[in-house]
């Protein structure tokens, strides 16, 4: 089992930043890949940012490419997503996904665990 934890969340203006953390514990094996996704209100979720453990690499939504950053410590288990050039179509539920494939999925079926999400809203 993977047990995930996210924080950082909260209200910022238009142009500001914030910088996400997931805190995972559990089976290592399960979590090689660790995702972020978001859910804004009367909308679907969707995938933010991945990265693997083992090789670092990352992926981003086109949404998110140049303005968000994800990235891990791996001393400390735990994931974060920098989010600066905040706009306020990023307001949403932000989730963090893991599973333990050794690739990057933008696909939310492809997460085994999810943690309870953040909310980010921005004003304008």
């Amino acid at each position: 089992q993977v047990q995930l934890v996210e924080s950082g969340g909260g209200l910022v203006q238009a142009g500001g930043s914030l910088r996400l953390s997931c805190a995972a514990s559990g089976r290592t094996s399960s979590r090689y890949t660790m995702g972020w996704f978001r859910q804004a209100p009367g909308k679907e979720r969707e995938f933010v940012a991945a990265m693997t453990w083992n090789s670092g690499g990352t992926s981003y939504a086109d949404s998110a490419k140049g303005r968000f950053t994800i990235s891990g410590d791996d001393a400390k288990n735990t994931v974060y997503l920098q989010m600066n050039s905040l706009k306020p179509e990023d307001t949403a539920v932000y989730y963090c996904a893991a599973n333990g494939k050794l690739y990057r999925s933008s696909s939310e079926g492809e997460y085994d665990y999810w943690g309870q999400g953040t909310q980010v809203t921005v004003s304008s």
